[in-house]
């Protein structure tokens, strides 16, 4: 899944940033971090665990945002932060991850569905039986073909942007625009109202991984209301919305329909959250540092500011209550293949070996919460410790650079534009200045977050380059690659995953060949090495392996980051240690 724009800024010194933290290792030599992509961080005392005990029900938690959300319809939410909080507050999906810190988080379990669903016809039926007395916000009923109906409107050319894997995967669904003027998709099938079957082109096993994402959520077909519908989804699950002003604030009230007999997963401790948007990144960290008033019942959606990480690693009451998972995600620099300059693989290796990691990771917040990327998928998809292929040192290798550029006709350098969140315009400039010593010169577009996405997603309009990254939606390749690197669900506009425009036969092929293997231990070996191939084709030049550091005020109780979200809060567990009621 797309990864959650996270507001990065302008470099600090390393040596600052890593005050208290003589546990970690910087790297200086080729292949990255010395410590493991993914491995604990012996500077974060919190990896891993539940921070504030047991919460007690009630009261006011605030959420301290620089940016509104993306989307929260969820037939279009499919940005990584933005998914956690709707499929944990306001819809349920067929299919959830547990509630719990590390490893046990990625384990599945059923949602609005009684099992993991049974499959049938070598995997390429799935069939899924709901819960009985499961209802929406006003308390009718939640049937089938609520969720059929989503699924298909996930389709819409009005809606763009959500997970595609219904359109990778249902039989029939080539060409399908939505339901609109009473169209449906026949492999989606609802015999009676507490059963929904999907007919797949292919085998697909890991199917019910899938039916995590927001596409699997019911959305009654009387409440649709086209665009709008991301301004106030219907709620199915704890809470529902009681004001949205967007940019401004929203407001989540407990929804009195939802049931928490038929949900083991959700805890809904607050009586209301209130997420308050358009604050300043400096803002929101000292506030949650001196947490005072109503900020001691808050948490950031966004990360620790680099400049603030001293002030929070030097004090261990303050560090106390930071978290820092990692975010399993790799941050690339995708450049768009089908346009010129980086239509020749040339300038975009020059690209690849001009690239400073080490000067990314310094502007993403230091070694104490990132490490180089060496590869494209993270290393948890291969075993721990992604690979290193191409063997570039990692502050790059500018002569190198210079002498491809010059193979590729362009001995004079070039020129071109990267469009970055306005939170990340720090780490835009790191990639500026190391691109900029092989005769590469950037200029910088910063969007708001929110917009980010649907900027990019405009492949005529956008830019050349793009500073995005990809998280799998669950352990396994083919949650990566074929999403970024498959040219055949590209999209004029509301384009996800392939940023760089990325069209080779020879790849699609063997992803498809990937896909077809029954043998899973095999599969993931021929992704880790179709990862390699990918590399040196230069679609993207990975850059960071990032930590997601959260600071939470003094009365917030279970806390911690969910690695299946990318290390964001688990808000189906957070809550307040004595129950305060407040707002902003």
């Amino acid at each position: 899944m797309n990864k959650r724009t996270l507001p990065a800024v302008a470099a600090t010194l390393a040596a600052t940033i890593a005050l208290g933290t003589a546990g970690c290792t910087d790297s200086t030599h080729s292949g990255g971090s010395q410590r493991e992509n993914g491995a604990p961080n012996p500077a974060l005392a919190n990896e891993g665990a539940t921070v504030g005990g047991t919460p007690r029900k009630g009261g006011t938690l605030t959420v301290l945002s620089n940016q509104d959300f993306t989307h929260l319809d969820p037939a279009r939410n499919w940005v990584i932060g933005d998914m956690d909080f709707g499929t944990r507050l306001l819809y349920r999906t067929l299919v959830t991850y547990k509630a719990e810190p590390g490893a046990k988080g990625g384990e599945l379990v059923p949602d609005l569905a009684e099992d993991l669903g049974v499959s049938s016809n070598g995997a390429r039926t799935w069939t899924f039986k709901l819960k009985k007395g499961l209802t929406y916000e006003d308390g009718t009923p939640i049937t089938a073909q609520d969720v059929k109906y989503n699924v298909e409107r996930s389709f819409s050319p009005d809606l763009p942007g959500g997970p595609d894997y219904a359109a990778r995967y249902l039989a029939g669904a080539e060409g399908y625009r939505g339901p609109a003027e009473g169209r449906h998709l026949d492999s989606v099938k609802t015999p009676d109202d507490h059963t929904i079957v999907f007919e797949l082109r292919k085998p697909f096993a890991e199917f019910p991984h899938a039916t995590v994402l927001p596409t699997f959520a019911p959305v009654p077909r009387a409440q649709d209301k086209g665009p709008q519908y991301d301004n106030r989804p219907f709620s199915s699950g704890p809470y529902k919305i009681e004001s949205y002003d967007r940019d401004k604030q929203l407001v989540l009230v407990r929804n009195p329909h939802w049931d928490q007999a038929t949900d083991s997963v959700r805890k809904a401790y607050p009586d209301r959250l209130v997420v308050v948007m358009g604050l300043r990144a400096n803002q929101i960290d000292d506030r949650l540092i001196a947490s005072e008033g109503v900020d001691a019942s808050a948490v950031s959606w966004g990360r620790l500011r680099p400049e603030s990480t001293p002030k929070v690693l030097t004090k261990p009451a303050v560090k106390a209550r930071l978290l820092a998972e990692s975010t399993n995600c790799t941050e690339m620099v995708q450049m768009h293949t089908g346009r010129a300059p980086f239509d020749n693989v040339k300038v975009r290796q020059a690209v690849q070996y001009a690239l400073d990691r080490e000067a990314v990771v310094t502007a993403s917040g230091g070694p104490a919460l990132n490490d180089p990327a060496t590869a494209l998928m993270p290393g948890s998809l291969f075993g721990g410790k992604q690979p290193d292929t191409l063997g570039i040192p990692a502050t790059g290798d500018p002569e190198k650079a210079k002498q491809l550029l010059k193979e590729a006709g362009k001995p004079d350098g070039i020129t071109t534009t990267i469009t970055v969140p306005n939170g990340d315009k720090g780490v835009a400039e790191a990639i500026q200045q190391s691109l900029g010593r092989a005769g590469i010169k950037v200029v910088i577009e910063a969007v708001d977050p929110a917009a980010f996405y649907d900027t990019i997603g405009d492949i005529k309009e956008r830019s050349a380059l793009v500073y995005t990254g990809w998280c799998p939606d669950y352990p396994s390749g083919s949650t990566f690659l074929p999403f970024v690197f498959d040219g055949r669900y590209i999209k004029e506009k509301g384009n996800s995953g392939n940023h760089s425009i990325f069209r080779d036969e020879a790849t699609m092929k063997r992803m498809d060949e990937i896909a077809a293997m029954t043998d899973t231990a095999e599969a993931n070996k021929a992704w880790q090495q179709l990862d390699g191939e990918i590399l040196a084709k230069a679609p993207a030049a990975p850059a960071v392996i990032e930590r997601l550091p959260l600071l939470l005020g003094t009365n917030i109780a279970g806390a911690f980051g969910h690695t299946s979200f990318g290390g964001q809060l688990d808000y189906a567990t957070i809550g307040l240690k004595v129950p305060v009621q407040g707002g902003n």
